[in-house]
Parts: C-alpha cells; structure tokens; sequence
C-alpha cells in the first residue's frame, strides 16, 4: 500500500521560479508521487494509446527476422531526432560511410551515427541494468564523442547555468533549475520511474517524465536527444515493447511549434493535462505508423524474394543472403557482397549488376571504382513518412 502524498493532475503545480544574479531559474516540482486525475479525456487517450502499443509489440512478435528491421528504425529515429536539433543528415546518408560523406557534412553525419550508437548501446545495457541516471550520463557521453558538444562535458550532468532561446540568460526563453540542484531532481525523476508502490500507468509516468527531464535540463547540450531516446528506453524496460519500435520524433517533428508550446505550457500554466493528452495521441498516432511501416517491409521483403526466386536460378540462394543484409543495412558494395556471399569479386560484380537490373539496388556514387550501392526502395518505406 502506498502511504505517500498524492498528486491530483488538474491541480498540479509544475513548479516555481528562484532568483539567481540577474536572472530567474525555474525550479520544478518532484513527480516521485501517486498521480489521480479526473479527467475523462486523460483515461480514454490511454487506452488508445495502450492498445496500439498492445498491437505493434504483437505485430512485431509475428514479424520472422524482426532484428533485420530494428537498425533500420533507429537510424530514422536518430535522423528525426537529430534534425529537431538542426542537423541536415538524411536516411541516404546516414548508412554511407564516413569517407563517402561529404566534408561539409561530416560533422551532421557523425551526431547521427553517434545517436543510434548512444541507442543501441543503451538498449544492450538493460538486459543487465535498469534505466537510470547512470546509463543516462554514459549513453551522453557517447552521443557527444567527437562532435560538436563534446567540449561541453559529456556524460556528466552540467556544472553551470544553462538557457533555451535566446543569446545570454538575460533574454533567454526558458531558464532550467540551478546546477546545484539536478542531482536531487533527477534522483527524484529516476526514483519516480520505478516506485512500485505507485500505480500510475507506465504511459503516464513516461508522459510525465519525458517533460521533468527536458525541464530539468541536465546536460550543457544534447538534452532534447537524450530526452527522447529515454522514451524508447523505457518502455522496453518495463517489457511494454519487447524491441525498440516505437519512437516520437517524429511526432514531436512534424510540428515542433505545438511540441514545445506544450512543454511550455506545463511551466507557465501547470497544464500537465494538455502535455499528457498531446503525449498519449502521439504514443496512438506513432503506434499505428509503426505497424504500418513494418507490412509495408514484410510485403517489399515477400514481393523481392519471389522475384529473386523467378529471376536468379542458381543465384538465388547468394541473392536472398544479399537482400536479408540489405534489410539490417541498406547501403553495400561489390566487396561487401563478396564477402557476405563467398564469391569472388567478379562474380559478386555480376550478381550486383543482376539486383540493379531488378532494381533492388541502385549505383549512388556515378564512380567507376569504389562504387557504392543502396536499397532504395527499402529507404522510401520511410523517407516517404519523413
């Protein structure tokens, strides 16, 4: 039986604002409680919710070879995400390697790259580890390592005052808590997302906690990826989903105005109701894209298998080895191939020319040598949803 205090959404009090030299910080109420709301809206939203998440996570069970498409998820989570913070990355680019990246681009490619290595070894860590502030700290550091940021502390929550907007804190938009106090409240955070002796519903609590973490603002930068990414993270911890497939990004993308001014309407308003509705509706919408995504790949998968079956001969069983690799990873070469299948360069040569000619694979280079090949189709699944 839980014997703490309770919190009654519509009479949430998100927080309050403390002076510092010159400035004022906004200091957010502890979310470690038993949250009760009234609103109807709040619990029919909730179970939409529930039940598509309920709907992927089986669809996905269903799904032969579902790791084949799990990298591929990730890469379009990263690309979104990292464009909500300005980067010009695309799904084409984001699977070349790093030579073939333009100059001008590296620097996109490499935030990117860093956020789907920051998710995936996130995600290998809770098979042994809960989700806490120091998986957090360490899944920072290495999607800050070598880019830009990386001289503003990773892995380590921030020593100083930050801001959002503006130039200087004197006319920034938002000020987060004072450094001093980011260990108690993201303690405070951490504890709330595993307190077993509260029965706030997992959607809820995640709704709740994706918001205090961006409000607490803990890292110098890189705040709003990592912020996203614990979605994820957190909802195959609790075994909600068995794989990482869902991800809101590109929810929060498709209008970044309305993401934000809901954040800012919990601080303003205390309107944590209108911030948890918006949450659940994208958790449904996001849900349904998913599943969506996921028979569009198994129907490309089924429709190229039986024209490799038609078209190849003895080639086939190479080519079906070939076009499983392209699922994981949509961007190859003739040595790739070479390697994967055992045939030598030239035969590898001729079984790459002959999934060009079934446009499986399309030359992205226009070079003679060194030539780079990509699974377009595969890449349109979902660029078309970008």
């Amino acid at each position: 039986m839980y014997f703490g205090s309770m919190i009654l959404l519509e009479k949430y009090k998100a927080g309050h604002f403390e002076k510092s030299a010159g400035y004022k910080y906004f200091v957010p109420s502890h979310v470690n409680e038993e949250w009760i709301w009234n609103n109807p809206d709040v619990n029919a939203l909730l179970e939409k919710a529930a039940v598509k998440l309920g709907e992927l996570n089986s669809f996905s069970r269903l799904v032969p070879n579902i790791d084949l498409f799990i990298q591929m998820h990730l890469a379009n989570e990263a690309v979104i995400s990292s464009r909500i913070e300005g980067t010009m990355t695309n799904m084409d680019e984001a699977f070349l390697p790093e030579a073939e990246v333009a100059d001008d681009r590296k620097s996109d490619w490499r935030e990117v790259t860093n956020y789907i290595l920051a998710l995936n070894w996130a995600m290998n860590q809770l098979k042994t580890l809960p989700l806490s502030t120091r998986l957090i700290r360490k899944a920072h550091g290495i999607l800050l390592k070598d880019v830009r940021g990386e001289q503003r502390q990773p892995g380590e929550f921030r020593r100083s005052q930050n801001w959002i907007g503006g130039n200087t804190l004197h006319d920034a938009v938002f000020i987060p808590p004072h450094h001093q106090q980011v260990d108690a409240l993201m303690g405070d955070l951490e504890k709330f997302l595993h307190n077993e002796d509260i029965k706030t519903p997992a959607l809820i609590r995640i709704a709740i906690a994706h918001y205090q973490f961006e409000t607490i603002h803990p890292f110098l930068d890189g705040n709003g990826r990592i912020g996203r990414l614990i979605i994820p993270l957190y909802l195959v911890a609790e075994k909600i989903l068995d794989k990482p497939l869902l991800y809101l990004s590109y929810f929060f993308e498709l209008n970044k105005g309305l993401y934000y001014d809901n954040l800012s309407r919990v601080r303003t308003h205390s309107d944590m109701t209108q911030w948890i509705k918006y949450f659940l509706a994208g958790i449904e919408e996001t849900s349904k894209q998913a599943v969506n995504k996921l028979i569009d790949v198994l129907h490309l998968k089924e429709q190229l298998e039986k024209e490799i079956h038609l078209n190849l001969g003895r080639k086939t069983s190479n080519a079906i080895n070939v076009l499983d690799n392209l699922f994981k990873n949509p961007v190859t070469t003739i040595n790739k191939v070479s390697e994967l299948s055992g045939l030598s360069f030239k035969s590898a040569s001729a079984l790459v020319k002959d999934l060009e000619g079934m446009n499986i694979l399309h030359e992205f280079t226009g070079q003679s040598r060194n030539r780079i090949f990509i699974f377009q189709t595969y890449l349109d699944i979902f660029k078309d949803r970008l």
